[in-house]
């Protein structure tokens, strides 16, 4: 099993920046890829930014060119750098950890963190 504690959410005004992060623990050899998902109210929920060990990453054109995600092997956490943030960013942000071989599958789920961007 593999434990993902999410931070870094919060109100911030359209056009602003935000920091997430994730840690995790437990079972990390199991894994090999991060990513970050969000979910706003009635809608499903959507990929964001994937990293796998081999620094392949993964961005929608919703965010591309705004939000970049890094991870630091040695504290075993995954970071998304959110900025020019708009109002349909607003959204509960989730930490997935899984695999990637050519396809993205995440496995574990962090409980998830509110970002509200005001307009």
């Amino acid at each position: 099993q593999v434990q993902l504690v999410e931070s870094g959410g919060g109100l911030v005004q359209a056009g602003g920046s935000l920091r997430l992060s994730c840690a995790a623990s437990g079972s990390i050899r199991s894994i090999n890829a991060m990513g970050w998902y969000r979910q706003a109210p009635g809608k499903q929920r959507e990929l964001v930014a994937g990293i796998s060990s081999g620094d392949s990453t993964k961005y929608p054109d919703s965010v591309k060119g705004r939000f970049t995600i890094s991870r630091d092997n040695a504290k075993n956490t995954v970071y998304l750098r959110m900025s020019s943030l708009k109002p349909e960013d607003t959204a509960v942000y989730y930490c997935a950890a899984g695999e990637y071989n050519r396809n993205w599958h995440f496995y574990y789920w962090g409980q998830g963190t509110q970002v509200t961007v005001s307009s």
